[in-house]
């Protein structure tokens, strides 16, 4: 019989390459339930506000998943600053309620968090147990919910990444629609990181589910860039002929502060035998499959 997996927050980027991953994985057996807010349609039947206790109790004593993996977020980092309360409970709270029904059931909970956990000043790739010191409210409420997973569930794994691009609204996506009516693009040269397709972490997600090796793991594309070496590739691979010019953060400022260094290292995926791709060659097989 097929493990039975939760996705809350189905609706978002990482779900949707997740149910891709599951679907094209022929040697696991598995039924998806996936759930979101909004309307239910065939791709998302269970609609299911993380942040209501009861309701998510009762839906996963129903449906006892073997695995609950939580794309569920509050990703708009700016937004939160603002929406201080709402960041909390989506990224806080929801995580505790879906950390205390999955050990309820003793099942497994992989819950997705990010770089922001960190200051973002340091000049070393981060490694799973790097001090953390976030800066803003979307960092601060993302932190605290792995602590409270890791407070109220026995097996858990938080996967922590960064400059996640897929199917949705992401960076790629929008350089190339900015490069449709510009001749040239400003884009910030001094923050670093490693662009992310959600395919790529979706893969390490579902490799690390199907081990018992709990705990907090980062999941990054390999290599590093920053965003103006990231919008170059973009156009690169596409053949697009735009000026892209570097500016500084402060040239672009935003309510939230941005980490200069967003690196991750997969040190724990890498002990597992596990390597993500070069964040270039991941970005070609996503610009490959546009409008596909």
């Amino acid at each position: 019989m097929g493990k039975r997996i939760l996705i809350t927050g189905a609706n978002g980027q990482l779900g949707r390459a997740l149910n891709q991953v599951l679907q094209e994985k022929k040697d696991f057996d598995c039924t998806v339930i996936n759930a979101g807010r909004g309307e239910a349609t065939s791709y998302c039947p269970l609609i299911l506000d993380i942040t209501n206790s009861v309701a998510v109790m009762n839906v996963v004593q129903d449906l006892k998943p073997d695995i609950i993996i939580n794309c569920a977020a509050h990703t708009g980092v700016d937004l939160c600053e603002t929406e201080q309360e709402k960041a909390h409970q989506i990224n806080a709270i929801g995580p505790k309620n879906l950390a205390k029904a999955a050990n309820s059931i003793d099942c497994k909970l992989v819950h997705v968090s990010t770089d922001y956990v960190f200051s973002g000043e340091g000049t070393m790739p981060y490694t799973e147990d790097s001090q953390t010191g976030p800066r803003s409210v979307y960092g601060k409420t993302k932190l605290e919910g792995e602590v409270l997973v890791k407070e109220n569930c026995m097996k858990y794994f938080i996967v922590r990444t960064a400059w996640l691009y897929g199917e949705g609204k992401n960076f790629v996506k929008t350089m190339l629609t900015l490069a449709e009516t510009k001749t040239e693009i400003s884009v910030v040269s001094d923050q670093k990181g490693t662009p992310t397709s959600a395919l790529e972490l979706a893969r390490a997600m579902v490799f690390l589910m199907e081990t018992e090796s709990y705990g907090i793991y980062h999941a990054t594309c390999e290599g590093v860039a920053s965003w103006y070496e990231f919008a170059r590739e973009i156009f690169r691979q596409v053949g697009k002929s735009v000026v892209t010019k570097p500016i500084q953060t402060e040239d672009y400022p935003t309510p939230a502060v941005r980490p200069k260094n967003s690196v991750l290292e997969n040190s724990k995926l890498k002990a597992l035998g596990y390597h993500m791709k070069p964040w270039k060659d991941a970005l070609q097989e996503y610009v490959s499959n546009l409008g596909k």
